[in-house]
């Protein structure tokens, strides 16, 4: 397991009962979380310093219930990045603290590559990219981004993110389908040196295309290969929702990738909580290349 332990915007105080309490920044959360499936040490929802709880309808969905006023929106920082926080629909908040841990590998990967070769940026294809955690980190460390989602909202918000870290330029964005635009890079002849991607477990295109990642989620990554350079860096996939074993992820690397000299690994990913344990909060696999 990869654990984000180096945040100190963010900390999850204490789980149970399906529910995490949370820090972010000034504001304390209390959400549901689904792998959660243990008893509590404590009563999460009579913690005195909670700002907002998410309560799901017995009718599906949910909302939240504001116990103080709080800003619509407020940043918390990582390290040298800066990221807007802000309560959304489905419990949602606009940034998945636990993928710091692979914002760390991949901005060690490509600062590597930038002191082989000075002057040759590296090019990073960012999708599914929701509100650029990856493309903000990756782009702080010196690589060309492009960062494609289909959401234009979760697209300018990741634009914003850039900003607020101090990066005006060195990401595009897009919004589109991405197997649509992986597609026509292709015929384009573009060329990456490093993927990142990471899918919804279920979606629909503005025509009615039907994504479903235990059926598309291979042929996906194969078409990806094609775009990657004759000597690239890495390939990164996400699965948080999914439910897809790291093991899964790393086999479909493994022969996806198989006309390139990839080393691939795989890993859930976790952060701590000051009960002393780690929550899981899904899994990712990498291949790197020679």
């Amino acid at each position: 397991m990869k654990v984000a332990d180096k945040w100190k915007d963010y900390k999850i105080i204490a789980t149970g009962d399906g529910m995490k309490l949370e820090r972010w920044g000034d504001v304390v959360l209390l959400r549901p979380d689904p792998q959660v499936i243990w008893r509590p040490s404590r009563d999460l929802y009579a913690c005195k310093d909670i700002s907002a709880v998410y309560r799901r309808s017995a009718k599906g969905g949910g909302g939240w219930e504001y116990r103080r006023p709080i800003p619509d929106e407020w940043t918390v920082s990582y390290g040298d990045l800066n990221f807007i926080v802000k309560p959304m629909g489905f419990k949602h908040t606009g940034l998945f603290p636990e993928q710091a841990a692979n914002w760390d590998s991949m901005r060690a990967l490509i600062e590597g590559r930038s002191a082989e070769n000075p002057g040759s940026p590296v090019k990073v294809l960012n999708l599914f990219a929701y509100t650029g955690g990856a493309s903000v980190a990756c782009a702080k460390s010196g690589a060309q981004v492009t960062h494609v989602d289909a959401a234009k909202g979760m697209v300018e918000r990741a634009g914003r993110n850039a900003r607020l870290s101090g990066i005006e330029s060195g990401i595009r964005y897009i919004i589109d389908d991405c197997f649509k635009f992986v597609k026509k890079e292709i015929r384009r002849g573009n060329r990456y040196d490093a993927v990142i991607m990471d899918p919804p477990s279920y979606g629909r295109g503005p025509n009615g295309e039907m994504w479903k990642i235990e059926d598309d989620i291979f042929d996906f990554v194969t078409t990806c290969a094609q775009v990657l350079c004759e000597n690239p860096l890495f390939f990164l996939i996400n699965s948080y929702t999914t439910g897809l074993q790291p093991t899964v992820i790393k086999n479909i690397l493994t022969l996806a990738l198989k006309d390139f000299k990839a080393e691939t690994s795989s890993y859930e990913l976790g952060l701590p909580t000051d009960e002393g344990i780690c929550l899981p909060c899904g899994a990712s696999g990498l291949a790197t290349f020679g």
